[in-house]
């Protein structure tokens, strides 16, 4: 057994000693060291043990309570574990299309509940998080710390969305690179879809890439008003601009051996979509790391400690006679 912190013993040992001699010594009393009103509260009744054996559990708890702030620990010493999952990059649109609120709040912030619920359904696997549009770009890099990313994807509020058309051909080169040495190439759509025309370029880049797609579609098919930041509807020609789920994405999935759900309420879809991901690959290795295996005792010092204090602080109520 060795201690994690056993510099606390040369720190607390000064203070102990002292405590030890103030209760033994000075007025032979715990009373010298707490106020009386705080002794009082604490006494359970009148006192049945003799002062001598109360100032020494009194000091054994304490003793007991340096010990457990010390760390006693079993070492183990290192051992390396293998982590193991999937690689894939998870793409949230943030076009003018997502303020849509057909679905509630609106077609981004449902499309984040869903992120965070993939996230828990894949929590040892590695995932990037990019977000597009016109563009695309990065919100975080490949991770497994799933806390971290929930909270990039958290951070994307309304301003992040553009509303220039989304670029699906700019989306594909992007993810195509950041999965050039991943194995097997995974990605994951959260999107509105796109027009079939506007969606040719991606489908041939998935294909020459062989990214396996995955889709989570947003929005219902009646569509809803384009809303611009200040939340008011936009016109086209006229009319009121309508945006309406378009499931051409989800053709492109099927195509390049993937799949996509429909995203709804509740965390089924979702369960569905990773069970089929991990149903057609194999967890690949995402490499190892070290650490150091320690077994933590710290509890059984820390228990008698307290014991013993409660049992210095109050005693058991001494029986009394009673005449009738």
């Amino acid at each position: 057994m060795t201690f994690v912190n056993p510099q606390l013993f040369y720190l607390l040992i000064l203070p102990l000693i002292l405590f030890a001699f103030v209760i033994l010594r000075h007025k032979g009393s715990v009373s010298s060291v707490f106020n009386e009103d705080v002794l009082k509260r604490l006494s359970a009744g009148d006192d049945s043990l003799p002062l001598v054996w109360r100032n020494m559990l009194m000091l054994l708890g304490v003793l007991w309570l340096v010990i457990a702030l010390a760390r006693p620990v079993f070492d183990h010493g290192d051992r390396v574990v293998q982590l193991e999952g999937l690689s894939a990059v998870v793409a949230l649109d943030i076009s003018g299309s997502m303020r849509a609120k057909d679905i509630y709040p609106n077609r981004l912030e449902f499309a984040k509940k869903k992120i965070v619920a993939l996230f828990k359904e894949m929590p040892t696997d590695e995932l990037s998080v990019i977000a597009f549009a016109h563009s695309s770009f990065m919100l975080a890099p490949f991770s497994s710390d799933k806390r971290t990313l929930e909270q990039i994807v958290e951070g994307v509020t309304d301003e992040y969305i553009n509303m220039s058309s989304t670029d699906f051909s700019a989306l594909g080169e992007y993810v195509a690179e950041l999965l050039e040495k991943k194995e097997p190439k995974i990605l994951v759509v959260f999107s509105d879809g796109g027009e079939k025309k506007d969606l040719e370029d991606f489908a041939q880049t998935i294909k020459d890439e062989n990214i396996f797609l995955y889709v989570v579609l947003l929005g219902t098919e009646e569509g809803s008003p384009v809303i611009d930041k200040e939340g008011k509807p936009l016109n086209h020609n006229g009319a009121m601009a309508i945006t309406q789920r378009n499931d051409d994405l989800g053709e492109v999935a099927l195509k390049n051996k993937g799949a996509f759900i429909v995203a709804s309420t509740g965390t089924t879809g979702i369960k569905d979509l990773v069970a089929t991901i991990k149903a057609q690959h194999q967890n690949k290795e995402q490499g190892e790391v070290t650490i150091h295996d320690r077994e933590e005792l710290f509890y059984y010092p820390l228990g008698l400690g307290l014991l013993f204090l409660l049992l210095g602080f109050s005693s058991l109520p001494r029986k009394k006679n009673v005449r009738y």
